[in-house]
C-alpha cells in the first residue's frame, strides 16, 4: 500500500486520530482589511504519543503554503504529502520517515479570506465619520477555529495560545489575554499578547476595529473592560456593572477565583448569536450589550442582564471546565442558563426572575413533547451535527432539570458539589457522568440513576393524579403533543400540597404508578367544618413548577383548583403552572378548548406579570389554530381576549409613572402589543396618535421604549388601508442610528395583514439594508394573515436565501414560516418542497416544524367537534365584558 492510499484512511472519520496531541500554539496573523484577506504562521508544540508517518489536524478554506516539522533534536522534516480535504475539513500530512514518540514543533504557513458568513475569522462593517469601514472578528464555536488557522479543533484537545497580530496602526486589537507589547512600523502595528492558560480552540478570540473603551477593576484585581462603537461608551456602562457583579457572584459561588488577569467584553455590529463566551474576551452583538434608559425597553434591560451573566458564568462552566465532546454541550449551556438566572436574582431581586424562569423552561417543555425531540445528551458522532444541538433542549430543558435537581438536593449541598466539581476538573474536560459522580460523592445519593432518565432519553412525563378517599393515585406516562403514547419512564421528584402551603409532601415516583397515603395532609376533624373542608380540599402537584413534567387532574380536582385560584389561595408560580399544563393538554387533545377558555376566564383580573404574559401567549396560540378550525368565531375569540386584557391595560396606561416597578414596564409592553395585534380599535387609535407625536419629535416622552412596538404593530395593522404608516416606519428604521430602535421596527414590520405590503417587508428583510443576523428579529413577527404569502415568498426566494444565510440563520426561516401552519395538506406540501432541498444544517429543525404543523392539524379537527359549545361559551364570555 503506497503513501497516498494510507492517507485515504483518515477521510470520513468523525474524530481526529490521537497520535499527536497539541500542547501550545504560537500564532501570528497579518490582517489586510482592505483586501479582506489574512495570512499567518502557526508553530504548534506537539507530543507524538505513537510512532507515525502522519499528522492529521483540522483546516478549512485555507491555503497552505509551507509545512515542516521540527523534532526535539532540532531536525527539520518536510512532509512528502500535504493534502487538504475540504469535505472533512482536515489537513493530512504524510512523512517519508517515521516520527518517533516525543516532543516536536509543527510549523504551517497559510492564508485565507475574511468571510461574510459570521463564522471563523470574518469581516463586518461599521461607519466611522460617515465612511463605511471593515473590521475583523472571530466566532469559533463550534467548529470554526479551523477557518482561521490549522489546529486540533476538538474541545478536549486543550493547549496554551500565544497570539501576535499585524493590523492597521489606527485600530485596536483585542484577544483572550492582555497585551504584552506593541510595536508600530509605519501604518502597521504589531500587537503581542500574553500567553494564555490551557483552553479549547473554540474559545480563542480576536476582535480588530475602532472602539471606545471603559473599564473597572474588581475587588480581586481583575480588569473588566467594555469596548463599544465609537461615541457609545455610555451605553456600555450597564453591561460593565453587570459583568463586575457577576464575576464576584460566581467567584464566591464556585469558591474559585476568575482565572485570567482580565475580562473584556466587546459589542460588534455583526454577530451570529447573542454573545460568545471566549475566554477573557466575550463578544456580543450590539443589541445584547448596549443599553440606554431613553431607548431600551425593560425587557431589553432584563435580557442584557441574563445574557451577560450567562457569558460570564461560562468562564467557569465551559471555559475552565469544558465538555469532553459536543454530546455533553448541555453541561455548558444548561448550567450557564440556570446560573445566569441565579445571578440575576441576586443582582435584581425585585425582578422576581425565578418566576420568569418558567417562561425559559417552557420552550424546553414544548419542544420535548414532540416525537422529533432528542435527549439532553444528544449523541454527536460528527462535529457538524452539533449546530442543531444549540436548541431549547440543551439550554432550556438542561437548565430546568438542573433546577429540579437543585430543589431535590438542596441549595447548600448543590453549591458545595458544583464547587468541588469545578476544582476537580479545572483546566480539563468532563462528561455528564463526571458531574453525577461528584454529586453522588457529596450527597450520598445515587444521582446518576435518577438523572440518566432525564438526560439520556428524550421527553418527559405527564403525571395523572386521582383521589380515592385519603389515597392519591399517581401515574406517569410520556407526554406527547401528537397524542401517541411513548414508552419513556422517569424517576420523578414529586411535590404536592393539600389546601395550604403548610401541608406539603414530597416523594420520588420511581415506577409507572404509585399510591400515596395522604391522610396526614387532610385536615383533622378538629380543624374543619364542612364548608372550610370543601375549600381546603384542593391539591396542587409540582409546587412552584420546580419539576420538569406536566400534571393532569380529574374533573373534580380541576374544579377545586379553579375555585382556589379565584379565592387567591395559590402562589403566582402555581397559577402559571396550572394554566400552562392545561394549555399543553388542550394542544394534545386530552382536554377541550372550552375547558381552557373557562380556566382563562378565571385569570381575568390577574395583575402579576408572569401570569398575564402566559395568558397572552396562550391567546396568540389559540387564535392561530381557531382561525383554521372555525374561522367565523375568530372575531368573538379576539373580543374575549381583549376583554381579559382591558382591565390590566386600564391600570397600566400608556405612560410610565415615577418609581414604578421593572415588572410594570414589562407588562405594559406585552399587554398593549397584544391589544394592538388583536385589532382593538381604541388601542389602535391611541397608538396611531402617539406614533404621529413620535414622528413630529423623536425625543417625545409620549411614546416610551416599552410601548413603541405596540404603536408600530398598530401602524402596520392599518397599513392595508394606507401605505403612509408603513413608509413612515421604514423611514424611522433608515434614520435610526441606535440598534435598539432598528430592532423595534424589524420586530413589528411583518405584522401587516396586507399581502402586498408583507412581500415588500420580506424583501426588505433580505436586502442589504438589514444585516443578515437581524433576520431573527423580523420573521417571528409575521401576521396570522400573512403566513400563506410568506410561504409562497420563501419558495420563490429559496435559492437566494440558502446562499445568503448560514445554517444557524436558515433555521429561523424554517421555524418562523412553516411551523405556524395548521393543516396536514400544508405539512405534505412543505415535505414535498424540501424533499430535494434539505441539508444537514436544518434537517432536524425542518422535521420538528412539520411535526408542529401536524400536531396543530389534529387540534383543528378536535376543535371542530366543539363548534356549538364553543360558540355558546364565547357568546357568554363576551357578554361578561
Amino acid at each position: 500500500m503506497d503513501q497516498k492510499q494510507n492517507i485515504e484512511q483518515f477521510k470520513g472519520q468523525p474524530r481526529l486520530p490521537k497520535f499527536a496531541i497539541p500542547k501550545r500554539y504560537d500564532l501570528y496573523l497579518k490582517l489586510d482589511l482592505s483586501a479582506c484577506t489574512f495570512s499567518g504562521l502557526v508553530h504548534i508544540n506537539l507530543s507524538i504519543v505513537e510512532t507515525t508517518k502522519f499528522i492529521v489536524l483540522n483546516a478549512c478554506e485555507l491555503v497552505v503554503h509551507q509545512v515542516f516539522f521540527t523534532t526535539s533534536l532540532n531536525h527539520r522534516i518536510t512532509p512528502c504529502d500535504v493534502v487538504l480535504n475540504g469535505n472533512d475539513e482536515i489537513l493530512m500530512l504524510g512523512f517519508e520517515q517515521v516520527l518517533g514518540t516525543g516532543e516536536g514543533v509543527l510549523s504551517i504557513e497559510f492564508s485565507g479570506a475574511l468571510n461574510e458568513q459570521l463564522k471563523g475569522l470574518y469581516k463586518c462593517t461599521y461607519v466611522d465619520k460617515g465612511v463605511r469601514k471593515n473590521m475583523a472578528v472571530t466566532q469559533f464555536e463550534a467548529l470554526q477555529a479551523r477557518l482561521c488557522f490549522p489546529c486540533w479543533d476538538e474541545p478536549a484537545l486543550k493547549a496554551t495560545f500565544k497570539i501576535t497580530l499585524d493590523l492597521p496602526s489606527e485600530l485596536i486589537a483585542l484577544s483572550n489575554m492582555p497585551i504584552n507589547d506593541e510595536k508600530i512600523n509605519g501604518n502597521v502595528k504589531t500587537v503581542y499578547f500574553e500567553e494564555s492558560p490551557k483552553m479549547s480552540t473554540y474559545l480563542v478570540a480576536i476582535a480588530v476595529g475602532l472602539f471606545d473603551h471603559i473599564e473597572e477593576t474588581t475587588a480581586d484585581g481583575i480588569k473588566v473592560g467594555v469596548y463599544c462603537p465609537v461615541g457609545k461608551s455610555d451605553e456600555g456602562k450597564f453591561a460593565l456593572e453587570v459583568a463586575v457583579k457577576s464575576l464576584d457572584i460566581f467567584t464566591r459561588y464556585f469558591s474559585m477565583p476568575y482565572p485570567l488577569p482580565k475580562l473584556d467584553m466587546v459589542a460588534v455590529p455583526e454577530f451570529f448569536g447573542g454573545g460568545m463566551e471566549n475566554y477573557g474576551l466575550i463578544i456580543y452583538r450590539e443589541n445584547e450589550m448596549l443599553y440606554t434608559d431613553s431607548r431600551s425597553t425593560a425587557a431589553r434591560k432584563q435580557r442584557l442582564t441574563i445574557v451577560v451573566a450567562h457569558e460570564v458564568a461560562h468562564q467557569w462552566f465551559g471555559n475552565l471546565v469544558t465538555m469532553e465532546w459536543w454530546t455533553h454541550l448541555w453541561l455548558n449551556e444548561g448550567f450557564a442558563t440556570w446560573i445566569s438566572y441565579m445571578a440575576t436574582d441576586i443582582m435584581f431581586p425585585e425582578w422576581k426572575i425565578w418566576t420568569q424562569f418558567l417562561q425559559e423552561i417552557n420552550g424546553g417543555l414544548r419542544l420535548d413533547a414532540q416525537e422529533k425531540s432528542h435527549p439532553i445528551e444528544m449523541e454527536i458522532q460528527h462535529g457538524h451535527e452539533v449546530d442543531e444541538a444549540f436548541d431549547a433542549i440543551g439550554y432550556k430543558k438542561g437548565s430546568a432539570v438542573i433546577r429540579m435537581l437543585q430543589e431535590y438536593i438542596g441549595d447548600e449541598t448543590f453549591q458545595k458539589s458544583l464547587s468541588f466539581y469545578i476544582r476537580r476538573y479545572a483546566w480539563s474536560n468532563a462528561r455528564t457522568e463526571d458531574l453525577w459522580s461528584v454529586l453522588s460523592e457529596v450527597t450520598g445519593i445515587q444521582v446518576n440513576s435518577m438523572m440518566d432518565s432525564w438526560t439520556k432519553q428524550k421527553g418527559y412525563p405527564v403525571i395523572s393524579v386521582k383521589p380515592k378517599d385519603h389515597i392519591l393515585e399517581f401515574e406517569q406516562s410520556q407526554f406527547l403533543l401528537s397524542g401517541f403514547h411513548g414508552d419513556g419512564q422517569w424517576i420523578v421528584p414529586i411535590t404536592l400540597c393539600f389546601g395550604s402551603y403548610d401541608r406539603i409532601k414530597s416523594f420520588l415516583l420511581e415506577s409507572k404508578s404509585e399510591n400515596l397515603d395522604a391522610s396526614e395532609l387532610f385536615p383533622t376533624s378538629d380543624e374543619k367544618n364542612e364548608d372550610e373542608y370543601g375549600e381546603a380540599s384542593w391539591i396542587k402537584v409540582n409546587i412552584g413548577q420546580s419539576g420538569f413534567y406536566r400534571v393532569k387532574y380529574g374533573d373534580e380536582l380541576d374544579a377545586r383548583l379553579r375555585k382556589a385560584i379565584k379565592k387567591g389561595f395559590l402562589s403566582v408560580t402555581d397559577k402559571y403552572g396550572i394554566l400552562d399544563d392545561r394549555y399543553a393538554l388542550c394542544v394534545a387533545c386530552e382536554q377541550s378548548l372550552s375547558s381552557l377558555l373557562l380556566l382563562m376566564d378565571v385569570y381575568r383580573k390577574e395583575s402579576d406579570y408572569i401570569i398575564l404574559s402566559k395568558v397572552i401567549d396562550v391567546c396568540y396560540n389559540v387564535l392561530e389554530v381557531l382561525r383554521d378550525a372555525i374561522p367565523e368565531l375568530t372575531n368573538a375569540l379576539k373580543e374575549n381576549f381583549i376583554n381579559i386584557l382591558l382591565c390590566s391595560a386600564k391600570k397600566l396606561g400608556w405612560e410610565s409613572t415615577p418609581g414604578e416597578s421593572h415588572l410594570t414596564g414589562l407588562m405594559r409592553g406585552e399587554v398593549f402589543m397584544a391589544l394592538a395585534a388583536f385589532d382593538h380599535a381604541k388601542t389602535h387609535e391611541q397608538a396611531m396618535h402617539r406614533f404621529q407625536s413620535f414622528l413630529d419629535d423623536r425625543s417625545t416622552e409620549f411614546l416610551s421604549p416599552d410601548t413603541k412596538r405596540a404603536a408600530y404593530i398598530a401602524v402596520m395593522r392599518n397599513a392595508n388601508t394606507s401605505r403612509d404608516g408603513f413608509e413612515s416606519l421604514l423611514k424611522v428604521y433608515r434614520d435610526a442610528d441606535a440598534v435598539q430602535e432598528k430592532e423595534h421596527v424589524l420586530r413589528t414590520m411583518a405584522s401587516t395583514p396586507s399581502p402586498d405590503i408583507l412581500v415588500e417587508v420580506l424583501n426588505f428583510f433580505i436586502s442589504k439594508e438589514v444585516r443578515d443576523q437581524d433576520i431573527v428579529y423580523g420573521l417571528p413577527g409575521i401576521s396570522l394573515e400573512g403566513h400563506e404569502i410568506a410561504w409562497w415568498w420563501m419558495k420563490e426566494n429559496w435559492n437566494f436565501i440558502i446562499n445568503k444565510y448560514n445554517g444557524g440563520l436558515l433555521t429561523h426561516f424554517i421555524r418562523d414560516i412553516i411551523s405556524p401552519f395548521c393543516s396536514n395538506e400544508k405539512a405534505d406540501e412543505v415535505e414535498e418542497f424540501f424533499e430535494s432541498r434539505v441539508t444537514s444544517s436544518f434537517a432536524m429543525n425542518l422535521k420538528q416544524s412539520i411535526e408542529q404543523v401536524r400536531i396543530k392539524a389534529r387540534l383543528v379537527e378536535s376543535i371542530k367537534q366543539e363548534r356549538q359549545p364553543l360558540q355558546d361559551l364565547l357568546k357568554q364570555l363576551v357578554c361578561k365584558g
